[in-house]
């Protein structure tokens, strides 16, 4: 949010967790999952998200909340697999709707954040993997849909260093490491580099573009794997 804050946006966050703004003038605490099943939880958030507009033209939305459960698909609980489909695709499909008046009447965009996942996956990302490849097909459906009025794009990160992840990996040194070489820039991404690319496809710089899939993997899905 602050690389968006940075370039004269007015940010506006959600978050489940109570949490301080960090580039955004003010985060909402709402659960999204929660919206998906909720018609007047939805109302009142977008009431909610209007107001803090305060009349600024609301140009962008950003889908990147997001559940990760990951099992083998005998042990992943029926409840862990709707919530990773309700979080990851119905909620940016009913939010973009929740807003297409004010993003057709600006020209707006929308960037879901998808992920690699989407593309090649590994064991036990069976619910994840589905949810962000059905998310990568929202984008090209409403990028059809939407035509002139809303540009739509998906962009595709790989392991990103944020919080989350490190903590992950805590203690750990040798299988970070292990994690950065798999890339071919032998790094991960940091989260302001994924951030300026999301910023990239909300300006005009990225006017000709929509229904697109950016890949942030540093290399990753280009690289063959061998076990040798």
């Amino acid at each position: 949010m602050r690389v968006f804050a940075d370039a004269g946006w007015r940010a506006i966050g959600v978050d489940r967790n109570p949490a301080e703004p960090v580039g955004a003038e003010s985060v909402i605490h709402v659960d999204i999952g929660g919206l998906v099943r909720d018609a007047g939880a939805r109302a009142n958030f977008a009431a909610d998200v209007r107001k803090r507009c305060d009349g600024a033209p609301l140009g962008c939305i950003i889908n990147n909340a997001a559940v990760q459960r990951l099992g083998k698909l005998e042990d992943l609980a029926v409840d862990d697999i709707i919530e990773t489909m309700d979080v990851n695709v119905v909620a940016p499909m009913l939010l973009v709707r929740a807003f297409l008046p004010e993003l057709r009447a600006n020209s707006g965009a929308v960037v879901n954040i998808g992920s690699v996942h989407a593309q090649a996956t590994k064991p036990n990302f069976s619910a994840y993997a589905t949810s962000k490849s059905a998310l990568h097909g929202l984008t090209r459906a409403l990028s059809v849909d939407l035509g002139p009025e809303v540009r739509v794009n998906t962009l595709a990160p790989a392991a990103t260093a944020t919080p989350m992840l490190k903590a992950g990996f805590e203690n750990d040194d040798a299988a970070f490491a292990a994690l950065e070489n798999v890339h071919p820039l032998r790094r991960i991404a940091e989260p302001a580099e994924i951030a300026r690319i999301a910023l990239f496809l909300a300006s005009e710089d990225a006017s000709f573009l929509t229904g697109a899939t950016v890949f942030a993997d540093g290399g990753v899905l280009s690289r063959l794997h061998d076990p040798a």
